[in-house]
């Protein structure tokens, strides 16, 4: 996992809401629900609510970083 990420999702809870990721991520509670029911981000619904864990989200996060490579390292795309 990457450092940034570990630091950013450390003082969270292992279970987040939408509204509290909408705020975290910088985007609508709107934009979340629209991700989460095109499965960009996993979700979980218990009842009427959605349930995101702290760990899938920085998960989903760290597999889709634009972060390059450090210096040496082979990227995917090589």
């Amino acid at each position: 996992m990457t450092q940034p990420l570990d630091d950013f999702f450390a003082d969270l809870p292992p279970r987040l809401d939408v509204p509290t990721v909408a705020e975290l991520l910088g985007v609508t509670t709107k934009g979340v629900y629209r991700w989460i029911h095109t499965g960009v981000i996993p979700a979980y619904k218990l009842g009427s609510s959605w349930i995101i864990l702290r760990d899938e989200l920085r998960d989903t996060l760290a597999a889709g970083a634009n972060v390059r490579p450090p210096p040496g390292e082979a990227s995917a795309e090589d």
